[in-house]
């Protein structure tokens, strides 16, 4: 990935085509900046190479002095974005939990840069809103649905929490009541529900979304630059503060429990599509269940594939000797 460090590429941003990125498309077309997660096999999730490009994209909407407007949006109608590769998270951090915490300074870093672009952004919601892809959005300063969409929080059903701005911003942005509502249910809202909690500013059908986005984006360019920048910066204060009081603390204690049964349980369901058995946990959680991990302690069999305890020497299921 090309670095912009030359004091012309800092100071102006370079060519979006010049960046040969992989995991987003980045256009610059007239005075609007589109990036688009491209993954849309994998409801564009973001690993670590795709909020890395993200960060760098921003840096460069930042630079670049005919850039007014910066659209984020995902690739395909079936989803914005979903948050974390949770592939990523059980490969790389569930059996090594200090990598959470290099990989969420990347999250941050993509966060931070993103609030301080000094330029206005909206989020263009072409689906499904999950997760991390909702503190996407949020961190968005304007968003615009299609009629189809749904948004909703998972970490508390799925072995995490959403301290990457959704605990911090929801509360402000659609009342503690209904924050709780949506962080601790976790269940989805639908387009206009997000609508009427002041979640998104606008739903329109699928057909319309784009022209729409287009309308909004002149009617920003048509204001004020420097006006408008600090603008974005006096809005940005409370969302600033509640995440740099939060934020450092939520990436230690993720860490720690990056490899904790009950994050290894939600990986597990996410990798066999099969519910959690929430009984188990809150009962392995009072003394009354095997101490073992046996989320984080299993190995498939070569032969039979089934899965085994670590410790076992040979296959409960088709005695092959376990290697």
């Amino acid at each position: 990935m090309p670095q912009a460090t030359s004091p012309d590429v800092v100071f102006t941003g370079m060519p979006a085509e010049n960046y040969g990125f992989k995991r987003i498309i980045y256009k610059k077309e007239s005075y609007v900046a589109t990036i688009t997660i491209n993954r849309p096999d994998v409801l564009n999730c973001f690993d670590t190479l795709t909020l890395k490009e993200l960060g760098t994209a921003f840096l460069d909407c930042g630079s670049d002095d005919a850039i007014a407007v910066v659209v984020i949006t995902g690739a395909g109608e079936k989803a914005f974005c979903t948050g974390a590769d949770l592939k990523e998270q059980e490969d790389y951090i569930l059996k090594k939990p200090n990598n959470y915490h290099k990989w969420m300074y990347t999250f941050i870093e993509m966060h931070d840069r993103l609030r301080n672009i000094g330029k206005p952004t909206i989020a263009r919601l072409n689906g499904m809103v999950v997760g991390g892809g909702n503190e996407l959005n949020m961190a968005c300063d304007l968003a615009i649905a299609a009629d189809h969409v749904t948004i909703r929080q998972v970490g508390a059903a799925r072995g995490s929490v959403a301290a990457g701005g959704a605990t911090q911003w929801l509360p402000m942005m659609i009342g503690d009541r209904r924050a709780r509502e949506m962080l601790l249910l976790c269940e989805s809202v639908d387009a206009y529900t997000a609508l009427d909690w002041g979640l998104v500013n606008q739903v329109v059908p699928a057909s319309m979304l784009d022209a729409t986005v287009a309308e909004m984006a002149e009617k920003l360019y048509n204001k004020l630059p420097e006006c408008t920048r600090y603008t974005k910066q006096q809005l940005n204060m409370w969302r600033d503060f509640s995440w740099a009081m939060t934020v450092g603390h939520a990436r230690d204690w993720l860490s720690l429990h990056a490899g904790s049964y009950e994050t290894a349980e939600g990986l597990k369901a996410f990798r066999k599509k099969q519910p959690i058995n929430y009984g188990k946990i809150r009962c392995k959680a009072a003394g009354d269940a095997e101490g073992v991990n046996m989320a984080v302690s299993l190995r498939n069999c070569g032969k039979c594939s089934k899965e085994m305890p670590v410790s076992f020497g040979f296959c409960g299921n088709c005695g092959e000797k376990l290697g």
